[in-house]
């Protein structure tokens, strides 16, 4: 089996990542705080996954997936800049886009005997179920912790906001 170092291991965990949060950031309807930092650690994590992948090479050749992997850093850049630019549109079409990219690429990564993924799973599954159990453990546990600061920023209004106080039942007035 070939050797597992740190490279191909992080490239793989961040691919988990990538694959975890997309559909967070594709199908919540709200697009506010939240779907800011989380879209910023995707991208983050989508940019590591493509690079690392340059120096995962099979027999010192480049395949298709490298090409993949350069034409990715350039939509998930386009989309980040049309984020900005509150080109909406362009910003969710480059997105989704490279987020079907990477789900392809991991459909090829898993489903093609030979390749690294597979052999690891047929030769230590409970390690592969173990690693991808934390990965959504810790997404989910990123996104609830956002929720929760989300929802104390609403029921705390900051000091030079006014607001008029209800009173309390049973307070006297």
């Amino acid at each position: 089996m070939e050797h597992w170092n740190v490279l191909l291991v992080s490239h793989v965990v961040a691919a988990l990542y990538v694959l975890a949060i997309g559909p967070v950031q594709i199908l919540r309807r709200r697009r506010d705080r939240i779907h800011r930092t989380m879209g910023y650690l995707w991208v983050a994590t989508m940019y590591y996954v493509c690079v690392s992948s340059f120096w995962i090479v099979s027999e010192g050749h480049f395949t298709w997936l490298h090409g993949l992997s350069a034409f990715t850093v350039l939509t998930v850049t386009l989309g980040l800049v049309s984020a900005i630019r509150r080109n909406i549109p362009a910003h969710r079409g480059n997105m989704v886009g490279s987020y079907l990219g990477i789900a392809i690429a991991f459909g090829f990564a898993v489903g093609v005997p030979g390749r690294s993924i597979p052999r690891l799973l047929s030769a230590d599954p409970a390690t592969a179920v173990f690693v991808v159990a934390l990965v959504l453990l810790s997404v989910g546990a990123v996104y609830l912790s956002l929720l929760r600061g989300a929802e104390r920023h609403s029921n705390h209004p900051l000091p030079h906001q006014t607001t008029s106080p209800t009173p309390r039942v049973g307070s006297p007035k």
